[in-house]
């Protein structure tokens, strides 16, 4: 299953948006225009249907409804997130292929409680569900929940959830993976606070095939380095180690806390493409890394995803990872911050960009000054008294 387009109203920074949705994207913007707030509707989706979370909770985790509406909202005040799905058999296209919507909105009641508004469900122009109902109508306080996160009545579209359910986002903070006890760490944690107990419960002969493919890519990002591996200490808690060519003759070893924020950045980003599941949402995955390293990162990601088959979404500032020849002009969507709200375009769409594509210039160098703010040179006055 994968997503082919998707719909957004009143969500953070977009008035409304509608987007297709390729097997590959490059979410290009000035900082704050909209690049995590978008890769969050997908997020929010997967917190719908995950175990343990639901409407209230995924809500709740972004500070209410009020701190998710944009605030370009005026009568109609619902926030409404909708996607098409594409579904083929074995990752082939064929006269069994399925076609998905899923539709919810929702604003919040006298407590400031998510109330659904609308909850639709589509399969091949069928419809499957479609809230408030009757029963809904008889028990208000039903709203508050999805039929999405509750398996006694999704059966119908159960692979709807199980698809969300598996949407990965991944933004590793080093010092998190280093020092885990700094944060509240749940699982498959986003940030690594849990990413050794991820690797340490990971099946042995699995685990060890994934650090032999990612041994070989890091030696040649990460200079003399010559192995990696999973080890537990006395008290049995899982540390990653790596040993380094130096004057002795049989290395030095490290543990994650000397590692470099760039290996453990690039460690974990491998680690997630090699990984089985739905959707992977990554934060400026070029932060830490050399340029030659983040100009590989598209080729990379694009073998990866020739293998599993799944979508990847990628925010990013980095000029060097959009000057890879193999990004096509509709993989790239440029965010571009308004007065009413954050409008999100491809680049493909943008006469001037295809002009200048058209003209000879990269990607990087058509798209890149698009994001950039108006009177960015005024900040190398700061500190002049």
């Amino acid at each position: 299953m994968k997503f082919r387009k998707l719909s957004l109203k009143n969500w953070k920074n977009f008035a409304a948006v509608e987007v297709e949705i390729p097997d590959r994207l490059f979410l290009v913007g000035p900082n704050a225009s909209g690049k995590s707030n978008f890769l969050d509707a997908f997020r929010f989706l997967r917190d719908l249907a995950s175990s343990g979370c639901g409407l209230q909770e995924a809500v709740n985790r972004r500070g209410g409804v009020s701190a998710i509406r944009c605030l370009a909202a005026r009568r109609d005040s619902d926030i409404e997130l909708g996607v098409e799905l594409e579904q083929s058999s074995e990752g082939k296209q064929s006269s069994e292929d399925k076609r998905w919507v899923y539709e919810v909105a929702f604003n919040q009641d006298k407590q400031g409680r998510a109330l659904l508004q609308k909850e639709r469900v589509l399969q091949d122009g069928k419809t499957l569900l479609d809230r408030p109902n009757e029963e809904d109508r008889s028990d208000p306080e039903r709203l508050t929940q999805t039929y999405l996160e509750q398996v006694n009545v999704n059966r119908a579209f159960r692979e709807i959830a199980t698809f969300f359910a598996s949407i990965r986002y991944l933004h590793i903070v080093p010092q998190l993976v280093r020092e885990p006890d700094r944060s509240i760490v749940r699982a498959n944690d986003p940030f690594g606070g849990d990413f050794l107990e991820q690797l340490a419960k990971t099946p042995e002969k699995t685990r060890q095939a994934r650090l032999k493919r990612i041994t070989a890519a890091l030696r040649v990002a990460v200079p003399q380095l010559q192995e990696i591996e999973l080890w537990r200490d006395v008290r049995g808690a899982p540390h990653l180690r790596g040993k380094y060519e130096h004057w002795r003759p049989y290395g030095k070893w490290q543990t994650e806390e000397q590692f470099s924020d760039g290996t453990l950045r690039l460690l974990g980003l491998l680690w997630a493409v090699l990984d089985e599941g739905g959707p992977l949402l990554l934060e400026e995955p070029e932060l830490s890394l050399h340029p030659e390293v983040v100009r590989m990162l598209p080729q990379m990601l694009a073998r990866a995803q020739r293998r599993s088959g799944r979508q990847i979404f990628l925010s990013t500032h980095s000029p060097d990872l959009l000057r890879d020849e193999g990004i096509g002009w509709d993989e790239v969507l440029l965010f571009i911050p308004q007065k009413e709200g954050t409008e999100v375009k491809t680049a493909a769409s943008q006469r001037d960009i295809r002009d200048l594509l058209e003209g000879g210039l990269s990607l990087a160098d058509a798209v890149i000054p698009k994001t950039k703010p108006e009177r960015a040179e005024q900040l190398a006055l700061f500190g002049d008294r």
